[in-house]
């Protein structure tokens, strides 16, 4: 089984009980909901975004297949919780790069990042709406491999998860349609056979 020890080693601590799925090999949680035929809404996306100022902090945030994240939301939250602490409010919120999760999230596969924060100590974010699922699927740390649990079970292995609204609906791509420009016809003037014969008298 090619999901890393690491992975599999904390959800055995955990006792948590959890199912193992095997598909084709997919890089989105979109594409997983469609190869496993199930609603993208159970389709769990974990991303790892970066936090600043005063310092580049990264936090997990997982949110259904169905929805985009919505920044606004999540840098309101995020500035809440520092406010309660006495820390200085976030500024910005962006997408780490390819490189750091090669560099800070060894073993793990591009596409396939698990939402277990606690493992790597990052703060973990979690979008409310996956808890009304009866059922959730997340990334393994491969591309291969899915986690089937319950939101309950899930929360449990999830100590300090911040459950909140962190997204928005999907906008969905306009395909943009060629404009066929008209071309235009030339009626050319039909030549009466008087005035052919007419021609030909001038030649002779």
């Amino acid at each position: 089984m090619a999901i890393p020890k690491r992975i599999i080693n904390f959800l055995e601590k955990s006792k948590a009980k959890y199912e193992i799925i095997e598909h084709r090999k997919v890089f989105t949680a979109h594409d997983k909901a469609a190869t496993l035929k199930v609603p993208e809404k159970i389709s769990v996306k974990t991303l790892a975004v970066k936090i600043t100022p005063p310092s580049k902090e990264v936090v997990l945030i997982s949110i259904p297949a169905d929805k985009n994240l919505d920044k606004d939301k999540l840098k309101k939250k995020i500035n809440a919780l520092r406010k309660e602490k006495g820390q200085k409010a976030v500024k910005k919120i962006d997408f780490v790069s390819e490189k750091w999760v090669k560099n800070n999230l060894k073993g793990i596969k591009l596409g396939a990042v698990p939402p277990f924060g606690n493992l790597w100590k990052l703060s973990s974010f979690i979008e409310k709406s996956l808890f009304k699922n009866s059922k959730i699927i997340f990334n393994s740390g491969d591309n291969s491999f899915s986690i089937k649990i319950s939101p309950k079970n899930f929360e449990k292995l999830m100590p300090g998860l911040v459950n909140d609204s962190f997204s928005q609906a999907r906008k969905s791509k306009k395909k943009k349609t060629k404009k066929v420009k008209k071309k235009k016809v030339i009626k050319k003037k039909k030549v009466t056979r008087e005035r052919k014969s007419k021609k030909k008298n001038r030649r002779v």
